[in-house]
């Protein structure tokens, strides 16, 4: 009988822990990945230069001013010419896809049709790997820890105090 209750106490507090693993880890995704577009304000059939960093696959990318283009793992950039046919004055979504985590950014197109090819917009490298958080303390928020911390005393207190054997209740 002592098995059961140790075990349901063990459990209970297992249990909260895994309760509130999840809800640590949902602050955001720790990828690094970002996408950009350059310049945000374009005209009508003029050139964008899309910039991905931080995805360790294929980056695919899709909106509806331009055909879908795919930055391979390993570069950083592609070239995309927009539609002449875009509604001047608008803003359009860019959908940036690094497997299960996706971006967007906006563009805006400017009134007009460009006379002459618009100059490449200059390649702007990456600020390199982001480093220096390392360990457990990444991250680290007192009110989330001292959140967790009474959760899971709570939880042991309680099936402890579930768990103790009651003198009188059962007349021995």
């Amino acid at each position: 009988m002592r098995a059961i209750r140790v075990a349901s106490a063990a459990l209970l507090g297992l249990t909260a822990l895994g309760l509130t693993a999840p809800a640590a880890h949902a602050r955001g995704d720790e990828t690094g990945f970002q996408g950009t577009v350059l310049p945000r304000t374009i005209p009508a059939g003029g050139q964008v230069t899309l910039h991905a960093v931080g995805c360790a696959t294929d980056v695919r990318i899709s909106s509806g001013i331009f055909e879908d283009v795919v930055i391979r793992k390993g570069e950083s950039h592609a070239k995309a010419v927009v539609d002449r046919d875009v509604e001047a004055g608008a803003s359009y979504e860019i959908r940036f896809h690094c497997g299960t985590f996706w971006r967007t950014s906006d563009v805006t197109v400017a009134g007009g049709r460009p006379s002459r090819p618009p100059t490449p917009a200059p390649i702007v490298p990456s600020r390199g790997a982001h480093a220096g958080e390392g360990g457990t303390a990444a991250g680290f928020d007192l009110r989330e820890t001292g959140l967790g911390v009474l959760l899971v005393t709570g939880s042991v207190g309680a099936a402890y105090l579930l768990s103790r054997r009651r003198t009188g209740d059962d007349g021995a």
